[in-house]
């Protein structure tokens, strides 16, 4: 690749990126958006988090966890019971997180 090929992809990249953001801010007046989306739209954040989240815990090499003796599956429990009872964001980290440690670093898992 070229030093214009690059100086090209970054120039159109940087273009793509201003259009597709600033798109929402351009019209003078509120998009309408219909009830069932802008109610779809509130579960958008957490179906992200799912899809980020979800293969890290259960899967290893791009295979599923095929053991029980995973860390990760213990932190997840735990963190998932810290906050249901405390709806505590740092505690169900630091929990999670504790438990992970103990488990890697304790028992070598």
């Amino acid at each position: 690749m070229t030093a214009a090929m690059t100086i090209a992809a970054i120039a159109g990249l940087t273009l793509v990126s201003i259009v597709t953001r600033g798109f929402f801010l351009i019209p003078e007046r509120e998009l309408p958006i219909p009830a069932w989306l802008r109610e779809a739209l509130r579960y958008a954040p957490l179906g992200a988090l799912v899809a980020v989240l979800l293969p890290e815990i259960a899967m290893t090499d791009g295979h599923l966890v095929h053991t029980w003796r995973d860390a990760r599956l213990y932190a997840t429990a735990t963190g998932v019971l810290v906050f249901l009872a405390t709806r505590s964001l740092l505690g169900t980290i630091l929990a999670g997180t504790a438990v992970l440690l103990a488990l890697r670093l304790g028992l070598g898992w």
